[in-house]
């Protein structure tokens, strides 16, 4: 390798952790203040970089948005989905994915809880790229939580059900325990497992 090609895979390597950097601490501050909250000469100050610097990596504030919003999905797929995939199909899975989903928002893997419970509601009537990336995270995490309803329905785990109408429900209730833990609420999680155990009726 000529030194110049090591020079530029240097500059690649630290452009990638500079990005890396950024993107999770751009996560944290969107969890907090929200996704219209990012700005390049806001992350640029809190980490001490120059916004041009900031500016080259990502060229656009839009940019920036999905590249959080990505990062986001790609912790919670590490923190609450994996850990649950390895738990056998059925309902001990879904058990797994709502108690991973619990400690996701009581021990918050972001600063301000669930990232899309702060971002969808400013994002739900504003097609484009952003919405896109948040949609495609809760379209992913609903078909997850139907898909192992179905399994444990068809395993004779549980009675009969709709298991998108029961997705459904059970995304509102995780949602909703999460404003409740944030807004400091005792019992949230306690109603919240209720309503899990009120799903996994055995079959009769």
């Amino acid at each position: 390798m000529s030194e110049a090609a090591a020079v530029s895979d240097q500059r690649l390597l630290r452009g990638a952790r500079s990005r890396r950097t950024i993107v999770r601490h751009a996560v944290d501050v969107a969890s907090l203040k929200g996704l219209t909250g990012l700005s390049l000469g806001l992350l640029a100050t809190d980490l001490g970089l120059s916004k041009s610097g900031v500016q080259t990596l990502f060229g656009t504030k839009e940019n920036l948005q999905v590249a959080a919003a990505e990062a986001a999905r790609d912790a919670f797929v590490d923190a609450v989905v994996r850990p649950a995939l390895a738990e056998p199909q059925g309902a001990t899975r879904l058990r797994a994915l709502v108690a991973r989903w619990i400690t996701y928002a009581e021990e918050p893997l972001f600063p301000g809880g669930c990232f899309w419970a702060a971002n969808l509601p400013e994002f739900d009537s504003r097609p484009g790229p952003v919405r896109d990336a948040l949609i495609r995270h809760q379209h992913d995490w609903r078909g997850l939580l139907a898909a192992t309803l179905r399994d444990a329905a068809d395993a004779g785990e549980i009675a009969p059900l709709d298991a998108e109408l029961a997705a459904f429900q059970l995304d509102a209730v995780l949602l909703a325990t999460n404003t409740a833990l944030r807004l400091g609420e005792l019992g949230a999680v306690d109603r919240a497992r209720r309503v899990v155990d009120g799903l996994l009726v055995p079959s009769a």
